[in-house]
Parts: C-alpha cells; structure tokens; sequence
C-alpha cells in the first residue's frame, strides 16, 4: 500500500503491539481458569511471547524482505521456546490450551497489523471488497486470516466454557482448525504454488493438520484423560 506520510506503519505497530497485550491477556485469563497462573507459567508466557516475536520477525524477514510478521514463524519458534522453558522449569501439566487460545485472540487483532504493514496481501481481483494495495486492488487476505483466526478463537471458548475436551484438547483443535481455514486463503494470496499446485504454507497446512488431528483423535480415545481434564477445570 502506497504511505508516504508512514501512517499505515505506525498503525501496524499499534495492531502489532495490541496482538500481543491480546493474547498475553487471553493467556493469563486461561491459566487463572485452570488455575495454573504461577510464577512458572508467566516465565513460561514470556519464554512464548519473546520466541513468537523472534520466529515471526525472523521468518518474515527471510522469506520476503519486506515490514510484517509471519505466523507460522511466530508459533513454530514460540512453540519451541516454551518446550525449552518447561523442561528447565520442570513443568509437567499440559499448557498448550493456554496458548491456543493467546495465539488466535492475538492474530485476530495482528492480521489488522498486517493489512495496514501490506505483507501477507492477495491476488488480485474484481471483487467489491477488494482493497489498493500493491499497485492493484487485491483480496484483502490478512483481514480473512484475522477473520477465520476469530472464528477459531469463538470455537475454542464453547469448548473450554462446556469443558468437553482434555487438557491440550483446544491446543490440537486449534492448530487443526487454524490450518483448515488457512488452506483456501492460500489460494487468493499473492504467493507462488510449489509442488502439485499448492504453495509452501498448504503443503505444511496438509501435513499439521493430519498430525493434530491425529493426536486430537488419540487423546480423545483415552477416557481416563478425559475425566482427569474435566476434574481439573472445576
């Protein structure tokens, strides 16, 4: 999007930082319903929260040069992080659902982020809604992955109100819906198909949805996991 004064910038900085005071919020909500909110559990936040940041600046900057934040950098090195810090802190119990729901509060409000940064944009097309940016009016993909990323977080919170999943039951569900949605968008964003047609984020939606999915189906199959997770949520 065409900014001489920098006002889209510096709005996708207030987005960018209101992502993650949303999601750090989120997460202490959920932690204080499990009743987990420890000292361990915020270093472990904060382990997730720096880890995030560096993964989506890191790999945003690699793979296209340009102002933004890429998800799946965000949560691929957030997501280490935090396994990190729970093995140095001795953290047992399962916190995936507390980051599941931060992650899709905070890309609800980063997507906005995005839109105003004019990364992550789409093709371009002859749709009403389509947005100028990049020279052309476009499918304005950032706010469609904010939109399925609220979507998901409003799934998440009917599961955890009527307590039906186990513990690390919304962190699957999660991921799997998220790349679930994530796969068609993939379709209208300006960004080159690899193999079969497909691009690089489709090709690792396909493979981490089967995965959770898988796992989501085993920890379902466990029943003595199941009660223990409704226990703990009461």
């Amino acid at each position: 999007m065409e900014d001489p004064g920098g006002h889209r910038f510096a709005l996708s900085i207030v987005f960018y930082v209101a992502a993650y005071v949303v999601g750090t919020v989120a997460f202490v909500i959920m932690a204080r319903r499990r009743r987990i909110a420890t000292d361990g559990i915020t270093i472990l936040a904060c382990a997730g929260l720096l880890g995030g940041a560096f993964g989506a600046q890191l790999v945003q900057s690699i793979a296209g040069g340009i102002p933004g934040k890429s998800l799946l950098g965000g949560v691929a090195v957030g997501y280490l992080a935090v396994l990190y810090a729970k093995r140095q802190l001795g953290i047992k119990r399962p916190t995936g659902d507390l980051f599941a729901v931060a992650l899709s509060a905070g890309e609800a409000v980063g997507r906005i982020g995005c839109f105003f940064a004019g990364c992550c944009y789409g093709k371009v097309t002859s749709l009403p809604w389509g947005v100028y940016d990049h020279g052309a009016f476009r499918h304005p993909t950032q706010l469609y992955s904010g939109l399925a990323a609220a979507l998901t977080l409003a799934l998440l919170v009917f599961l955890e109100r009527r307590r039906i999943l186990p513990e690390n039951g919304l962190f699957y569900v999660q991921i799997a819906v998220l790349c679930a949605l994530r796969f068609p968008i993939e379709f209208v964003r300006d960004v080159p198909a690899t193999m079969l047609g497909l691009t690089t984020v489709q090709v690792a939606c396909v493979v981490a949805f089967t995965f959770f999915a898988w796992r989501l189906a085993r920890l379902l199959a466990n029943p003595q996991r199941a009660r223990h997770a409704v226990r703990v949520a009461t």
